[in-house]
């Protein structure tokens, strides 16, 4: 089989793989989702039991819990609008059980499966269906296990867990312009830009929940058509453009009683009579960024201004409804969210990552934990003494660091570890990225290193602070497919800024074989690292490699997992600091590598899409052709959470966004000549970076007089999972390629 059809009937290689872990607190079972082989998109829920072999008897102690295939009885699974939309920002192209919620104990899950309700029994693999309205979102059980709440046709609704007594606790309104509000969901700014998809959060003893009202009637209505099918009517779409305005928020307690098996719905009424409004000033903080409740404090709220300078902690009073501030940051550029962060510590201090001093810190209390020896990515789990968290070198790491490493350690904050320090948890010697997800002293660890293919998934049982190395519990066994082709990046820093940087040269390629044509591999932008310490992350560019390239991939300013001043040098300058990196990585690179910079072709998606068509209209002197897929061409049809990061309100700084346009006359200010061959691909039905972005720079291009090719691609969103899209996009795009660069 050929790399393209094996990448793209494996989605990259994700399936069969294991994922979304939860570990019992009591470290005796592990639950995760996995399909039973690499090419199988359908998600079964497993567990793995540590405390004796399986029912199987063969020692292993995994079993599946649900199968989607019994469950549907060999139906088809059906997606509601909803459920669509969840996953396209999620950036889910798997079926099956793709999510699942447990109660405290990881004793009890519940899934939605073709928009219908289901809990297992997680200790006996019993697997209920319950009857409640349909299609299904984001079910949940409450921590003691005994209701299960979730969102069915705007609704947030809770049943018992044999499912009698389902009710409404909060029911969607009718809005000034004929809409309908939501409950318990996440709008589409925090589902797309904030890492927030949910809508509700329990509270600790399960009688009360937070929840999201949200009102949208005041985003401005986009309509996204089928072309193909002249027939069909065009979807309508909520979509909060930069400048715009966003959808109403607010956050609500909701009583739901501590009765079980009530049999009764109560509908409106009742959740109307048991509903307290969260109070804040939402003028002046719109964005409900993060919500927490837990046993060891009241709920904990982060709210964000619209400009994203200012961030806010507060505390809620559950008996008013009234906040209280409990930590405020101010930053000139720009304030970061993080995952996992914030959070309580089990003796109620407050857990959040900060940019301090040049560093990005994990803090608790008013205490950092670290230095900025590290670069603090996400905060995994808080125990009782210390805190779980990922990391990448700091501005004060060693030279000599690691390339794209991202690992996991833990920090104390009291006990023997209030004399300060922390501990690595994944496995020294070796470059390579993890994760882990902990159930007291039992983690899984996730690894992907660079000279193996694929994820490994360990169960090691943590030691006492600084009593030697984890031992290895069970390995969760992967099914997916093993590569084709072996990648082998070359992991380094390029130029005086010391830009992250992956040169990959062609399988066999010899000293004294020449140089070679090349092709830049970017994102290049926020929130995108490329240059990472895996092996399948640079799959596609080794292949592309291999049909006679020299690809070069390159991490410069305003990409993560270096220092907050990499990250805020992009502040008010996308297009000038993004491009300006790429060029100073490829010719550094080109001093001791074989790169011919008379032939220099630029491919990506994105953020990617958006670099590449900027590098052949405003550096045709470096760039000689560039794929661009999906681009963000006019920053003022992109959203608002995203884009006046960056870039400020259109309004006060169109100075700014003209600047950072393809398709403003400062966008296409070089020079017509030389052309440079430019393809640019979008799908249409892509409702993230909508297709308008590529005909706004078609029509733009074509008034100038510059030749370009634009290919559409009809029913594809911008994850493009369709599996024979996927491979026929790069066997066009190396084909292009070839022929603009004049490969044999």
């Amino acid at each position: 089989m050929s790399f393209p059809r094996q990448y793209a009937r494996t989605q990259r290689f994700t399936l069969g793989a294991p994922r979304a872990f939860t570990v019992a607190p009591d470290g005796s079972r592990i639950v995760f989702l996995r399909s039973r082989g690499g090419t199988d998109r359908a998600n079964l829920l497993w567990v793995r039991d540590l405390g004796g072999p399986g029912p199987d008897g063969n020692g292993d102690g995994e079993r599946a819990v649900a199968d989607p295939a019994e469950l549907l009885g060999g139906a088809d699974e059906e997606l509601s609008p909803e459920e669509r939309a969840r996953r396209e920002r999620s950036r889910e192209g798997s079926a099956g059980v793709v999510g699942y919620a447990t109660d405290s104990a990881v004793e009890t899950a519940a899934f939605a499966l073709s928009g219908r309700l289901f809990t297992a029994d997680l200790r006996t693999a019993a697997v209920r269906e319950l009857p409640t309205p349909t299609p299904v979102v984001d079910p949940r059980p409450c921590p003691d296990g005994r209701r299960v709440a979730y969102v069915a046709d705007g609704a947030l609704r809770v049943a018992d867990r044999d499912g009698g007594g389902d009710r409404a606790v909060a029911e969607p309104e009718e809005t000034r312009g004929g809409g309908r509000t939501t409950w318990g969901l996440a709008e589409f700014a925090a589902a797309e830009e904030m890492d927030r998809s949910r809508g509700f959060w329990w509270s600790p003893d399960g009688t009360r929940m937070l929840a999201a009202r949200v009102d949208d009637s005041p985003v401005r209505r986009w309509w996204i058509a089928d072309p193909a099918n002249p027939g069909s009517e065009p979807a309508e779409v909520a979509y909060p453009a930069a400048g715009t305005d966003n959808a109403e928020v607010t956050l609500h307690l909701l009583d739901v009683g501590d009765g079980e098996g009530t049999g009764e719905d109560t509908g409106g009424a009742a959740g109307e009579a048991g509903r307290t409004e969260v109070v804040w000033d939402r003028v002046r903080y719109p964005y409900l960024a993060r919500v927490h409740w837990s046993a060891a404090g009241p709920p904990l709220l982060l709210i964000q201004s619209r400009d994203q300078r200012s961030h806010l902690y507060l505390t809620v009073d559950t008996t008013t409804g009234r906040t209280a501030p409990l930590h405020a940051d101010e930053d000139p550029a720009w304030l970061e969210l993080f995952p996992g962060v914030p959070v309580w510590t089990p003796d109620g201090r407050l857990v959040r990552i900060a940019d301090e001093g040049g560093a990005r810190v994990l803090v608790v209390g008013d205490r950092p934990l670290t230095s900025a020896a590290l670069h603090v990515r996400a905060v995994l789990d808080v125990g009782d003494e210390d805190v779980l968290f990922s990391a990448s070198a700091g501005p004060d790491a060693p030279q000599d660091s690691p390339v794209g490493e991202i690992a996991v350690y833990r920090a104390w904050f009291r006990g023997s570890g209030d004399q300060g320090g922390w501990e690595r948890v994944s496995p020294e010697g070796g470059a390579h990225i993890a994760s882990a997800v902990r159930g007291g002293d039992t983690v899984v660890l996730s690894t992907a290193a660079p000279d193996r293919p694929g994820a490994r998934a360990e169960a090691l049982r943590l030691p006492e602070t600084g009593k030697g190395a984890p031992t290895p519990l069970a390995v969760i066994a992967s099914h997916a497919e093993t590569p084709v082709l072996t990648a082998r990046p070359r992991l380094l820093r390029a130029g005086a800024r010391r830009i992250p940087a992956a040169v990959l040269l062609p399988t066999g390629y010899r000293d004294g074989d020449g140089v070679l044509p090349v092709l830049m591999d970017p994102y290049g932008g926020p929130h995108g690292q490329r240059v990472v310490a895996a092996h399948n992350a640079h799959l596609t560019s080794q292949w592309f490699a291999d049909q006679g390239f020299a690809v070069v991939v390159a991490d410069g300013r305003g990409t993560p997992g270096n220092s907050p001043a990499w990250e805020k040098a992009v502040a008010g300058d996308l297009a000038g600091t993004t491009l300006d990196d790429q060029v100073e990585a490829l010719h550094a690179l080109a001093e001791n590598h074989p790169l011919d910079l008379g032939r220099v072709g630029i491919r990506g998606w994105s953020y990617g899409g958006y670099l590449a068509a900027l590098a052949v209209l405003r550096r045709p002197d470096v760039f000689h052709a560039a794929v661009a897929g999906a681009p963000v061409t006019d920053w003022r049809l992109y959203d608002t959470h995203y884009t006046e990061r960056y870039l400020g309100l259109p309004r006060e700084r169109p100075e700014v966004y003209a600047a950072n346009s393809l398709v403003t006359d400062e966008g296409l200010s070089a020079p017509a000549d030389p052309h440079r061959p430019l393809m640019i691909v979008h799908g249409l039905a892509d409702d993230n970076v909508v297709a308008a972005h590529t005909l706004r720079l078609s029509s733009a291009l074509l008034a100038a007089g510059r030749m370009h090719e634009v290919l559409p691609l009809s029913g594809v969103t911008h994850m493009t999972p369709q599996e024979q899209v996927a491979e026929n996009l790069l066997l066009l795009q190396v084909a292009f390629l070839k022929r603009s660069l004049g490969v044999a």
